[in-house]
């Protein structure tokens, strides 16, 4: 099947709206063993301004460079020994890709993995690049070259944006209380408490409502 990575200009815009729309897109690896895929369920934006909590904050250096260069490259970087992808949107702002429901190449995934249960092998940003062998070989890679690593747009039925669930971010101790974390709803493969993931979280439209009266951004 021919491949149809998503255009730069889907991830030149508001880091928000890159996040939110993302949810219900594949992200596909392919490597020397094979193709792994999966569906993206839940995301975290990091903003360019006022956010403690994106790397970009303390100002360009080795690690973080990618951050601040063009629309539609992968950033990943090493946390506790293992990565974490994200997406670069507009300068000095990504999207951390914190949760994939598994597709294409589950017996790969779950070599890597060292685990038979499908509801762990991408569920957290740790162990989807792990399933997926996203090293920090792969920061700085076009996304929209559509090799080695790359995003498609999936079916217009697995786009739940309207419908998606935002809350506090996971796993971060500065700005951790900022609306950024977005989900689809009842996804067995969201990470997450299941009491943040419904009680914690808000309706996007009313997300959406108090985004506009300048409370989360």
């Amino acid at each position: 099947m021919p491949v149809t990575p998503l255009p730069a200009e889907f991830f030149d815009r508001h880091v928000t709206q890159v996040a939110v729309e993302l949810l219900g897109k594949i992200l596909v690896r392919r490597s020397r063993e094979g193709v792994t895929a999966g569906r993206i369920v839940e995301t975290e934006a990091y903003l360019a301004q006022a956010d403690t909590a994106a790397h970009s904050a303390v100002g360009i250096n080795r690690k973080n460079a990618t951050m601040f260069g063009a629309p539609g490259h992968a950033y990943v970087y090493t946390i506790h020994a293992r990565q974490c992808f994200n997406v670069v949107t507009q300068p000095r702002s990504a999207v951390l890709v914190r949760a994939l429901e598994p597709l294409q190449g589950l017996d790969l995934m779950a070599a890597r993995r060292g685990t038979q249960v499908l509801r762990d092998l991408c569920r957290g940003p740790a162990r989807l690049a792990e399933a997926l062998d996203i090293g920090r070989e792969c920061d700085g890679w076009a996304l929209t070259s559509g090799r080695r690593l790359w995003m498609e747009p999936g079916a217009e039925t697995d786009a739940p944006q309207r419908e998606c669930l935002v809350s506090t971010r996971i796993g971060v101790t500065s700005a951790h209380k900022l609306l950024l974390r977005f989900h689809t709803p009842d996804s067995l493969f969201v990470s997450g408490t299941k009491t943040l993931n419904t009680k914690g979280s808000y309706a996007f439209s009313q997300w959406q409502r108090r985004t506009k009266k300048g409370d989360f951004t």
